[in-house]
């Protein structure tokens, strides 16, 4: 185990407790992480208030289910905490994952945030809206199809196409409009680019501040961590430079992506990793959660908090997360096929 770690060292950084303790130690469950520690902790807190079990954390902000796969039977790895479909459903084709099975779960979390066969298991949404200029863009609704619209030539800013928060929502587009029509609508939205796609999303809401364009695509989140960080008190600036537009509202909805865990599949703790899993779906855990990390609870009547709800009202896309999963390859196909990552000009 030590070895293990060592080979860690400078890629990952361990919180709560050493993994360097046995990992069949009785009352601990060891937790993978691509979120950051402090982003978890309260739940973790919680989690060993109420049942007496430590977490034990390791963090990294890539590679760790390929790690899991590497360390193979020998892992200590309980359970997988991630962001994004993807990354759920990456994990799963990874063969290191194995199903949930738990009535706490199924009863809490909805059919369409879990997977079919019980692989992953989402806990937060996050929706993919459009931040918008507050002083150079006046309509109050929009849909993700409008944004191939002529009228926006120049004025859209995003991330990489590449991103899987991009090929999440492109895998979205493809579910409901099929290959050629998305492919399509690609290509437009490349074409009123008024750069290429660089940055994260935070970085785009930054380039509206600047006026270099008036919208952007982003994650609903980051507007909760730039409004209230007070270490970059610029990024509040940016924030008030701009007002969340949720699209397709009047009709299927906004796209919506999760932050979720899956049970490792050779889970030295199976039993505690389960209690892990089903306290996180409870409703005290989703509201901590949600409040924590400005998302969206899925579990049913837990309300968002009031700093989310000031955003306005988010109708979720009730498109089942497993059908994104299923074209995400076609959706970074695409990306690559209309060039949109080399921007306008292409």
């Amino acid at each position: 185990m030590r070895a293990t770690l060592s080979a860690l060292a400078g890629a990952v950084a361990l919180t709560s407790a050493s993994l360097a303790t046995p990992a069949i130690a009785d009352g601990e469950v060891n937790i993978y992480s691509y979120r950051q520690p402090f982003l978890i902790q309260p739940l973790l807190d919680a989690f060993t208030a109420e049942t007496g079990v430590k977490a034990n954390v390791v963090f990294a902000s890539k590679g760790l289910g390929e790690r899991i796969a590497a360390e193979g039977d020998n892992s200590p790895a309980d359970v997988l905490l991630t962001v994004d479909i993807g990354r759920l459903d990456g994990a799963k084709q990874l063969g290191i994952t194995q199903p949930v099975v738990s009535d706490v779960v199924n009863e809490n979390i909805p059919a369409q945030y879990r997977d079919p066969e019980g692989h992953w298991i989402g806990l937060t949404n996050r929706a993919r809206i459009i931040y918008a200029s507050r002083d150079r863009v006046e309509q109050d609704s929009i849909t993700y199809e409008e944004l191939a619209d002529p009228k926006w030539k120049g004025r859209l800013c995003t991330r990489s196409g590449q991103h899987v928060y991009t090929i999440g929502l492109i895998a979205s587009m493809v579910a409901h409009h099929g290959e050629e029509k998305t492919e399509e609508w690609l290509a437009g939205v490349r074409d009123n680019l008024a750069r290429k796609p660089a940055g994260n999303d935070r970085a785009q809401v930054k380039a509206i501040y600047a006026g270099e364009c008036d919208i952007s695509i982003g994650n609903t989140y980051y507007m909760g961590k730039m409004e209230t960080n007070d270490k970059e008190p610029e990024q509040k600036e940016w924030a008030k430079s701009v007002r969340i537009l949720f699209p397709n509202a009047a009709d299927r909805g906004t796209h919506v992506n999760l932050a979720g865990i899956v049970l490792a599949k050779n889970a030295p703790n199976k039993d505690n990793a389960v209690k892990l899993i089903e306290f996180l779906s409870s409703a005290d855990a989703q509201k901590i959660y949600a409040e924590t990390n400005f998302e969206y609870p899925v579990t049913p009547g837990v309300e968002v908090s009031e700093r989310v709800q000031s955003w306005g009202d988010l109708t979720p896309d009730s498109l089942s997360l497993d059908d994104i999963a299923k074209n995400r390859k076609t959706a970074s196909e695409l990306v690559d096929k209309v060039g949109f990552d080399n921007g306008p000009a292409s």
